[in-house]
This record gives C-alpha cells, structure tokens and sequence, in this order.
C-alpha cells in the first residue's frame, strides 16, 4: 500500500465494517449514506488511530468469515437455550459455574476477539483476563459440566481464532 493511502485509511478493513454499520444502523442504501458511511469510517479510525500502534498482521480474512458464521449460528442457538432455561428452570435448579479458561492465544486482539464472543453468547459471560493474559474467567449461566463449556471453548472458538490471527 502507498503512504498517502495507509495515511488515509489507517485500518481499511475497520473503516469499511464502520461504513457498513452505518448504513445498517440507517436502515436506508443512498449514495449519501455510502458517502457519510466511509467519512464516519475514515475519521474514526484516523482518530483511534494513536492508540493501535500496531496492527494484528496476517488474518486470515476467510477463516474470520467462517468464524463470524458460526458465532452467529451459536448466539441464535443460545438465545433459545436460555430462554427455554429462564422459562423451565427455577433459580434453585440453576446450576452457574465460573469457569478458567486457560489459553494459547497470545495476540491481544485474539483475546479480545474471544472474551467479545463469549460474551456476546447469551448465557455466557467473560468476566476476567490473568494479568498474564494466560486464562479468562467465564461465569456460565447454567451447566452440568463446566469442563465441557471450557472444552468447547476451546475447540470451537480458540482454536480457531489461532487459526485466524498467525
């Protein structure tokens, strides 16, 4: 990329979900909305800008895909277990859990990206990162068997977020 470019367009891909949330937000496809979109995106991220010094290098842009499909599928599927939780289970049937997820992520935007995804589960919520930045504590609503959730954790989200962030 040129310079004038990536001094207009610090993180292109950021200023690009923020015009398309834009438009998503104004329910309305109009060459200004586009327009206003993009500027909402470039000043943004050219504002944030000081605070990414660094930008996660090499993602894998097709396996995030894959992974923005599957956490939607696994919050549409929460949003029914929970609910069937909430209207079957009375608060003495409960059984919530704090869990310690230990991880191999090591790229802070990794991380990020799943303690967002866990909490954007519903009934799942990241409540803490190590100061390490080695395990994230969960609290899950209900469970049978927390090794299970931290398992599953693991196997459907971290490893392929390692997958995604190389």
């Amino acid at each position: 990329m040129t310079r004038a470019f990536r001094w207009l367009f610090p993180h292109p891909l950021l200023t690009v979900l923020l015009a398309v949330i834009w438009m998503l937000l104004q329910n309305e496809l109009s060459a200004g909305m586009v327009v206003f979109g993009i500027i909402l995106g470039i000043v943004i991220t050219k504002t944030t800008a000081v605070w990414w010094p660094e930008r996660p290098g090499n993602i894998r842009v097709g396996r995030m895909v894959v992974y923005c499909l599957i956490v939607l599928w696994d919050i549409m599927v929460a949003n029914v277990e929970v609910a069937w939780i909430v209207l079957t289970k009375p608060n003495s049937k409960l059984r919530p859990a704090w869990i310690v997820v230990p991880l191999d992520l090591v790229q802070p935007e990794a991380i990020t990206v799943l303690a967002g995804t866990i909490t954007l589960t519903p009934g799942t919520v990241s409540a803490d990162l190590s100061d390490e930045g080695h395990s994230l504590l969960v609290h899950v609503l209900h469970t049978d068997d927390p090794d299970a959730v931290r398992d599953d954790i693991k196997h459907r989200y971290e490893r392929r977020l390692k997958e995604i962030f190389v």
